[in-house]
């Protein structure tokens, strides 16, 4: 293996070059996390992040949300909003001890329920913080979770159709050192994606995105995704309705569409070409 340090690296200061690790003989592809989303390029990059950040962002667009990813939870995210005119969400904990339950937070659930926010700024260590960083790099990113899997795939098929690859990435959690955790859930819903899309274009797979479709295929819905590590550690803290939604397949028709810095549904966009380059 040989790993090359990038002069002006996008996600991380190790860039890996091991031959045929990008998947490039296939179209549909799948990594894990920010490190996978920079070594595995392709045309159109769908970020996934079940719990809950691509949830969330299913249900702000669905209420037509503008909704800006941002890496930093720090102030450096109150700054982002206030410069976009945008409501900053916070972390379900710190809303829940607040003590106002219209606060929005990265909870699908409370988002469901806010009133008058147009445009929000959505902080997350992990969706987010791959979306935010995939924004200038070629490709066209799009956030899809269990709730718009088909949605996302239909919107996808024809590009792919015609040519385009795509790789799905499946956000991942994040372990107390920092280290990535593969989180099930996100498997799942990539292969919800990878699934459909496959379905639709007939397109051929690498290995990992095939292995991520036969993980989909095996799971049980919402028994799994309760029952499943993430989804235990929210249901104990009191947020087993977010479990809910997010395990409720294709219930929703938005393809939330990373446009300059922010998410808006595929509807409302002039329509473009079937595929930005060929990768």
């Amino acid at each position: 293996m040989r790993i090359s340090v990038s002069a002006a690296p996008r996600l991380l200061n190790v860039r890996v070059t091991l031959p045929g690790h990008d998947q490039s003989t296939y179209r549909l592809r799948l990594e894990w996390g920010p490190t996978g989303a920079e070594a595995v390029p392709a045309d159109y990059a769908v970020v996934v992040d079940v719990l809950s950040f691509t949830t969330t962002l299913s249900v702000a667009v669905e209420r037509e949300i503008e909704v800006f990813p941002f890496r930093w939870k720090d102030s450096r995210a109150a700054e982002h909003a206030m410069r976009h005119g945008a409501t900053l969400a916070v972390g379900r904990f710190e809303a829940r001890s607040r003590g106002d339950a219209r606060h929005v937070s990265l909870s699908p659930a409370s988002l469901s329920e806010v009133e008058g926010v147009e445009r929000l700024v959505l902080p997350s260590p992990n969706g987010s913080t791959i979306a935010f960083a995939l924004a200038d790099s070629g490709a066209q990113v799009v956030g899809a979770c269990l709730r718009n899997a088909s949605a996302v795939a239909q919107w996808l098929a024809p590009k792919v159709a015609d040519g385009a690859s795509v790789v799905v990435v499946p956000a991942g959690e994040r372990w107390y050192d920092d280290t990535l955790r593969p989180a099930v859930e996100d498997l799942w819903g990539a292969g919800a994606v990878l699934a459909a899309l496959d379905e639709e274009a007939e397109a051929s797979a690498s290995p990992e995105a095939r292995m991520a479709i036969a993980a989909w295929q095996s799971a049980i819905l919402p028994l799994d995704l309760l029952q499943c590590a993430s989804g235990r550690e929210l249901a104990d803290a009191g947020f087993v309705a977010d479990v809910e939604i997010a395990a409720q397949h294709d219930a929703s028709d938005v393809v939330p569409v990373l446009v300059g810095e922010s998410f808006r549904d595929s509807s409302t966009l002039a329509p473009r070409g079937p595929h930005l380059r060929r990768i």
